[in-house]
């Protein structure tokens, strides 16, 4: 049974031939190389891998889980003859059909999303946080709707696509946004109301089951957590801590604190977009109130409105060291951008995120 206030992370990443850094269907080779050591997933393409931490009380463990996925599977990767890229999007080459996974769920979307399944091959990392019951899932969800955004740009880390500067920090949030149920949840009164809204969706064919319920917040289908799958793969393992934890901390402080604000829609698909477009190196929306401010300032002030959960968790001083590293390096999608920048052979870009995807990150 998952503790309250515990954290688990899966992460997702993208499977690339060593010369011309295109990804590359091996994703059963890599699983059975890697054997079962680890919690290792095959994911909706065969040109991605999923690893998944087992749950974590300390912040500490949680790191040493966390780069030892990533080690894990850089190895597997290596041995099946390609490399493990963290890479929310590939930046040469496409993660798509043909060919695809070969299980009739898999199949069955195909038929049922039909061209939407093209091009879906893009990587996230989903944070589990244990809480004691689904109702507090529900809370935590409606608290974290506002800071979604923050979260998105935070973890930005899909600029380049097909050699291309897509403009946009995270270009994999845009093509998710393409699913039916992505996105953030409506606001909702309970558990049993998050059911009957799911149960009303699959009636209408849109979820061909609860596993396609892709809201970035959620209670978890086969966890006591509530899960949270806003985010691009981090670049480095210890983004992926830091994300962690802020998500955690802020999930104990919501569960603790008064019924959650109601934002504007608009404003929030808004932030979304402003998120996904600038990161966290540029300006965001807070959706509280329409204003523009700096991004890293909204992080800040989430990391503020948490910190005594941060403290708890011995997680505060990595919270405010990243957020200074930051300002000096930038996010992900900021140094695959400069990287890109430097030479015009995106595969130099490529080999920078292999290097920092088993880099604990400091």
């Amino acid at each position: 049974m998952t503790q309250p206030w515990t954290v688990g992370v899966e992460q997702e990443f993208l499977l690339v031939d060593p010369e011309s850094r295109r990804p590359v269907p091996l994703a059963e080779s890599v699983a059975q190389h890697a054997g079962a050591r680890l919690d290792v997933q095959r994911e909706l393409t065969p040109f991605q891998i999923e690893v998944a931490t087992p749950v974590c009380e300390t912040t500490e463990q949680l790191m040493e889980q966390v780069l030892l996925g990533r080690t894990h599977l850089a190895k597997a990767a290596h041995a099946a003859g390609c490399r493990l890229m963290a890479s929310s999007v590939p930046p040469i080459g496409t993660a798509g059909p043909p060919p695809g996974t070969d299980d009739p769920r898999y199949r069955l979307m195909e038929y049922s999303h039909r061209k939407m399944i093209g091009g879906s091959g893009v990587c996230g990392m989903h944070v589990h946080v244990g809480v004691p019951d689904p109702d507090t899932a529900i809370r935590i969800g409606n608290a974290l709707r506002p800071w979604l955004p923050t979260l998105l740009a935070l973890s930005a880390n899909s600029p380049i696509e097909q050699a291309e500067d897509t403009g946009y920090a995270s270009w994999r949030s845009i093509v998710w946004s393409r699913w039916p149920i992505s996105g953030p949840p409506p606001h909702l009164g309970s558990a049993a109301e998050y059911e009957a809204r799911v149960a009303a969706l699959e009636a209408t064919e849109v979820l061909l089951d609860t596993g396609m319920v892709y809201w970035d917040v959620r209670p978890s289908e086969q966890h006591p957590t509530v899960e949270v799958r806003v985010t691009d793969v981090p670049l480095t393992a210890h983004e992926a801590v830091v994300i962690a934890e802020l998500i955690r901390a802020f999930a104990r402080t919501a569960a603790e604190s008064a019924d959650a604000e109601r934002v504007d829609e608009l404003l929030l698909k808004a932030a979304y977009w402003r998120a996904s477009r600038d990161g966290v190196d540029g300006l965001a929306v807070d959706p509280r109130d329409g204003r523009l401010l700096p991004a890293r300032d909204l992080v800040a002030e989430m990391a503020r409105w948490c910190e005594n959960a941060l403290d708890d968790a011995g997680a505060v001083s990595l919270v405010q060291d990243h957020l200074e590293w930051l300002r000096s390096h930038g996010s992900g999608a900021a140094r695959q951008r400069r990287a890109f920048g430097a030479s015009p052979d995106a595969r130099e870009l490529v080999d920078l995120v292999l290097a920092e995807t088993v880099d604990e990150g400091r």
